[in-house]
């Protein structure tokens, strides 16, 4: 049985490590998608093949640094700390010396982000749909208005789904411009667990999905514009070109 159970307790510790893990929704800043008390299951197992945060999605991701300075930490009995160290090693529960965060990807590297009040948040231009996530009754961004901002590559720009009760990138704009490092996101929440009556998994929002909206489509039409401009350009050119010479002549 001690072996049975050791055995347990090692995969469990490399699941947790290299494949799936458990956190617990501390606060409201994602309602109505996450609860308060809710446990996702975050996937850290595509991180390992160099796959970066997409826009839309749900990530959990270390403090980049002061944007939990402000949370106080519950004073729980020796009993209660016990069970939570055991349940976080084998990744079943979140650990108290850990500080994450989970919000929502908005913007990645090379795209420009922006939301004026009374607009909606736009990213490279493209005005985003989100009445499918934000909370009822919340503004894109009227509590916070930003932008336009330029991500730079290997970060992203968070915001929570609600949107007046989120501390996110907004927030934070004299550290990195509001934007987070890749290399602090632990993993993309893939699914709600728990409590059973909330099972359900935490899909991209086909807002997302428009055409046009990344970095690289926002340029091409201006691209594919010069590109059938310049004939054009180098032939009136030539024709005013002749039309000197012949004047001359004369």
């Amino acid at each position: 049985m001690p072996i049975l159970v050791g055995i347990a307790l090692l995969l469990a510790l490399l699941i947790k490590t290299f494949l799936v893990q458990a956190f617990s929704i501390p606060s409201d800043s994602m309602q109505n998608t996450l609860q308060r008390g809710d446990r996702v299951l975050v996937d850290k197992l595509t991180p390992w093949f160099g796959a970066e945060p997409e826009r839309g999605e749900v990530v959990v991701f270390h403090d980049p640094g002061g944007w939990l300075g402000e949370t106080q930490q519950s004073d729980s009995g020796p009993l209660a700390r016990g069970v939570q160290r055991v349940l976080s090693f084998i990744g079943l529960m979140p650990s108290a010396e850990e500080k994450d965060l989970i919000k929502r990807v908005i913007a990645v590297g090379g795209d420009t982000v922006e939301c004026q009040k009374g607009g909606p948040v736009k990213v490279n231009g493209k005005a985003l749909n989100e009445k499918k996530y934000i909370f009822p009754g919340n503004t894109p961004c009227d509590d916070k208005p930003f932008g336009p901002i330029k991500v730079p590559k290997g970060r992203i720009w968070v915001m929570g789904d609600h949107r007046q009760d989120s501390l996110d990138s907004r927030y934070h704009q004299n550290l990195d411009n509001g934007t987070v490092s890749v290399d602090k996101v632990v993993g993309r929440a893939i699914v709600v667990a728990w409590p059973i009556d909330r099972w359900s998994t935490l899909s991209v929002p086909s807002t997302f999905d428009q055409r046009g909206l990344s970095a690289a489509a926002a340029v091409a039409p201006s691209a594919l514009g010069l590109a059938g401009a310049a004939p054009i350009v180098l032939w009136r050119r030539r024709r005013l070109v002749r039309k000197e010479r012949e004047a001359t002549t004369a």
